[in-house]
């Protein structure tokens, strides 16, 4: 699974939500019509919201949302959900990751991008052939994307994925090739 995207506060009384996009595609990934998954694990000890005009009955989240509406406001993205017409329920989903299944991705057409995914998993090694260890996962920072690397001793090291010191990545031999430079994996 992939995250595209993490539901923030609620936005004005009708159940819109602001979103905190973790795709270089919000466009595609946030049409109208989308279905998108939710791991709702990332939410939980919120409790369950009541749903307006059912008295008893409470909102839980569901495995899937399905995007009603999208726009961007101040720098932000603001989503509306089918089901999720007032307030009290777009709070219940604060904090739900939204994730596609990373199969249905296609892969990039330029040949220096790639999706987390495809990254995560791989050997890290040094221009000499060094093991470093292994890709756990990517984070996005404004900066520049970070290869979060799983050191052979339990450690995790942060490798900005800039050309210059991640001069090559080989899916197919399933390596990344790492020049660091000196004390960047002391960090």
């Amino acid at each position: 699974m992939l995250t595209v995207g993490r539901i923030g506060r609620p936005h004005g009384i009708r159940g819109e939500v602001t979103v905190e996009v973790r795709t270089d595609e919000p466009e595609t990934r946030f049409a109208v019509g989308t279905v998108l998954r939710t791991d709702p694990a990332a939410a939980a000890g919120r409790p369950p919201a009541p749903v307006d005009g059912a008295p008893g009955e409470l909102f839980r989240v569901p495995d899937r949302l399905t995007v009603e509406a999208a726009r961007w406001h101040q720098g932000r993205l603001l989503v509306s959900f089918d089901g999720v017409y007032d307030r009290d329920v777009a709070e219940a989903l604060r904090g739900t990751l939204l994730v596609v299944d990373s199969a249905e991705l296609s892969p990039p057409d330029d040949p220096d991008e790639f999706n987390d995914h495809q990254l995560v998993g791989l050997a890290v090694v040094t221009p000499a052939g060094e093991s470093l260890g292994e890709v756990a996962r990517i984070d996005h920072a404004p900066a520049s994307d970070l290869l979060v690397l799983r050191r052979p001793e339990g450690r995790t090291a942060l490798i900005p994925f800039v050309r210059a010191i991640v001069p090559e990545v080989d899916l197919a031999a399933g390596r990344v090739v790492v020049d660091a430079p000196p004390g960047l994996l002391d960090l």
